[in-house]
């Protein structure tokens, strides 16, 4: 019995919800967001709340229930209050810049880094050395934070790179002489 997949989605009035088969649209203030979830699920919607119910016993059909129900409060929460990511670069010289759909990136490198936002994502340069990341869904903001991260990971002697904010970094002692 999934924990997850037991509870029903809630969707609040500023969200329209609409199930076609195993297609689900949601869209509200932020945007629209629709996703084709597994066969081994479906959906009953009632008064507001809609419930994820497996098609039969199966371990595949269990395993995707507790996914279907996440990725569906997920779909709602994106669409209503939407996710952010807050990176954060350290280091003499690193700093970003957001010109346009392109982020440029200065990170202690001979050349600067181009970065293109995809088109349902928004990045802000608060500070020249903080990013804010955003938008209405989990998977994309995500992804963009990590490939963002990925061109210059924090390396463990001096802390020196990109990181989310907060993020602690293992920092290792150096060579004795």
């Amino acid at each position: 019995m999934s924990r997850v997949g037991k509870k029903p989605v809630e969707i609040p009035s500023e969200a329209k919800f609409n199930i076609d088969g195993n297609v689900v649209e949601v869209s509200g203030k932020l945007g629209s967001l629709k996703r084709e979830f597994p066969t081994e699920v479906k959906f009953a919607n009632e008064d507001g709340k809609v419930k994820v119910i497996p098609v039969n016993n199966s371990k595949r059909a269990r395993a995707m229930w507790g996914l279907s129900r996440s990725l569906l409060q997920n779909m709602v929460e994106g669409v209503t209050a939407g996710f952010t990511k807050r990176l954060e670069i350290q280091g003499v010289g690193y700093k970003a810049a957001v010109d346009g759909k392109y982020l440029t990136l200065f990170l202690g490198y001979s050349h600067e880094i181009k970065y293109e936002i995809p088109q349902e994502i928004k990045v802000v340069a608060e500070k020249p050395t903080l990013l804010v990341i955003s938008g209405c869904d989990k998977q994309k903001v995500g992804s963009v934070a990590a490939e963002i991260i990925k061109q210059r990971p924090p390396e463990p002697y001096k802390g020196k790179g990109v990181r989310y904010e907060g993020q602690q970094i293992l920092r290792k002692e150096g060579k004795k002489k």
